[in-house]
């Protein structure tokens, strides 16, 4: 299976999980009287657009290039990135408002079974963050990432849930309102969890450096290709699941500018072939004399 595909199955899993929960805390936020879990639903409803964004990005950004885009299409998704930290946004200030709202309003305790729902919903969605996040790493896609923590972020707000679910409970009358409170700080975290989707997301937009340990690799490669004596600069983007890069490269000053060239197409297909999440790569030659 392509890490295309790999990407693609992991955002269906997400999507289709999404939509059950979404109804299963709905629904028990409604009848169990529980505002956090009625929050939880709120966040994975939004997660399911998200999800459905991240598809569209994994797809957009595989196209081949094109005339217009010699790079490929990689770019789109740090973007769908963004919009999917906009939904987390937005569905955390939803639920913040809600839970303030909440809190100054008198309400009846939640019901006690909504507790095994959360248990069951907090083990789901670890274990969905888990094989999400396997796959963004193995794809090395950002907005897989992002929907990883969307899961997490979901877990996340369903502990807070189960813990004020369960003040509310114990301590009883004059608590009715702790599992807004858990609302709330959940939102608080939601936001917070948005800011860590962001940062890398950005990076990879504005070509930080930040892949020292593919450099590594790129020079120990270049280094067995028989004529390479050194490498030189080496810099790298990152463009979807591809790393572009460009490198120097020192040969003997000696050879002819015909065999440079025909060293520079060595390295460019051993690198290829030894690192296959290489996308374009461009070989400057640079004389050992220098």
């Amino acid at each position: 299976m392509s890490k295309e595909q790999q990407a693609i199955s992991a955002t269906y899993f997400s999507i289709i999980g999404n939509t059950c929960l979404a109804l299963i805390k709905g629904l028990a936020g409604f009848f169990g009287n529980s505002y956090a879990l009625i929050a939880d639903a709120i966040e994975s409803t939004t997660d399911i657009f998200s999800s459905f964004l991240v598809l569209f990005g994994i797809k957009y950004s595989n196209r081949p290039a094109d005339e217009n885009h010699p790079y490929g299409h990689g770019r789109a998704e740090p973007l769908i990135t963004f919009l999917v930290v906009g939904f987390l946004m937005t569905s955390a200030t939803i639920i913040a408002y809600e839970s303030i709202m909440n809190i100054q309003t008198p309400h009846d305790l939640p019901k006690s079974w909504t507790l095994i729902i959360l248990g069951a919903i907090i083990i789901w969605k670890e274990y969905s963050f888990q094989l999400v996040m396997k796959r963004s790493i193995e794809t090395n896609s950002t907005s897989l990432k992002a929907d990883a923590w969307h899961h997490r972020s979901d877990a996340i707000t369903s502990v807070a849930a189960f813990v004020g679910i369960t003040i509310a409970l114990v301590l009883g009358k004059g608590y009715e309102s702790a599992d807004d409170w858990a609302a709330l700080f959940a939102s608080c975290f939601i936001f917070y969890n948005s800011y860590l989707i962001f940062r890398p997301a950005l990076g990879e937009i504005m070509d930080e450096h930040l892949y020292d340990d593919i450099i590594e690799h790129i020079r120990e490669v270049a280094l067995k290709v028989d004529g390479i004596i050194d490498t030189e600069k080496c810099f790298i983007r990152k463009s979807g699941m591809k790393y572009h890069v460009d490198l120097h490269a020192v040969v003997n000053a000696e050879i002819s500018v015909k065999a440079g060239h025909r060293l520079a197409h060595i390295l460019k297909d051993t690198l290829r072939k030894e690192i296959p999440e290489l996308g374009h790569v461009l070989i400057h030659i640079e004389p050992d004399d220098e």
